[in-house]
C-alpha cells in the first residue's frame, strides 16, 4: 500500500488545483496543472513518469481510496486511455464503448495533451484498477509471473457470464456500481466461483 505521508500537498493558489508529488524511487506523483495552465501545454513529467510505469494499473489499485479520489478530482492524462486500451489488448471504440466515454472529446483531450475531466478520469481510473485487481488476484494465488492482466481483463470484459443474466462485464464499466459488481465478480474469479 502507498504510504500517503509521502504526499505533499500545496496550498491552493488562485485559480489553481493542488500539487501532489512523491519522492523516492519510482515515484508516482501526479502534478496537476492550475485551471490557467490547462489550455493544454504540456503534460506533467511526473504524469508521464506513471504512463510509462509498467505495472501503472497495479499501482492503482494499490494506491489508498484518499489519493485515489484526488487523482480522480485532479484528472488523469486523457493519453492514459490509450495506454491502457493498447495494454489491454483492446480495440479503442471498444475501449470508448465499455467505459461510457465520447470519443470525440477524449480524442481532443488527448490531441491537446490535456486532462480527463472528473467523470471520465473516474470511468478510466475504474477499469485500469479492475486491471490492477486481476493482477493483484494472480500474484496472491502464486500464479506464474507472466501473467499479464491487461490483455486477460480485456477479453474477460466480453465474456458473457451466467452471474451477471448472460450479459457481459464489459456491459456495466459505465456506471460506478456496475464497476463495483463487475470488481465483487472478479474477486470471485480466484475461488473459481464463476468462470
Amino acid at each position: 500500500m502507498t504510504d500517503v505521508s509521502k504526499f505533499r500537498m500545496q496550498p491552493r493558489k488562485a485559480h489553481g488545483v493542488p500539487k501532489q508529488t512523491k519522492r523516492g524511487k519510482g515515484a508516482v506523483g501526479v502534478r496537476i496543472q492550475s485551471k490557467r495552465e490547462d489550455s493544454g501545454q504540456v503534460v506533467a513529467a511526473s504524469h508521464r513518469s506513471f504512463l510509462d510505469h509498467k505495472d501503472h494499473a497495479l499501482k492503482l489499485f494499490s494506491t489508498s481510496r484518499f489519493e485515489r479520489v484526488n487523482i480522480v478530482k485532479s484528472g488523469l492524462p486523457a493519453k492514459y486511455v490509450k495506454v491502457l486500451s493498447v495494454s489491454m489488448h483492446m480495440p479503442i471504440d471498444r475501449f470508448y464503448r465499455t467505459t461510457g466515454l465520447v470519443r470525440p472529446t477524449v480524442d481532443r483531450k488527448i490531441r491537446d495533451s490535456k486532462l480527463l475531466n472528473q467523470d471520465e478520469s473516474e470511468r478510466v481510473m475504474g477499469i485500469a484498477r479492475l486491471v490492477g485487481q486481476a493482477q493483484n488476484l494472480v500474484r496472491e494465488s502464486g500464479e506464474p509471473e507472466n501473467f499479464d492482466a491487461g490483455p486477460w481483463v480485456g477479453a474477460w470484459l466480453q465474456r458473457p457470464l451466467p452471474a451477471l443474466g448472460g450479459k457481459s462485464p464489459s456491459d456495466f464499466m459505465d456506471t460506478m456500481d456496475g464497476r463495483a459488481l463487475v470488481s465483487d465478480l472478479l474477486s470471485q474469479q480466484q475461488s473459481g466461483a464463476y468462470g
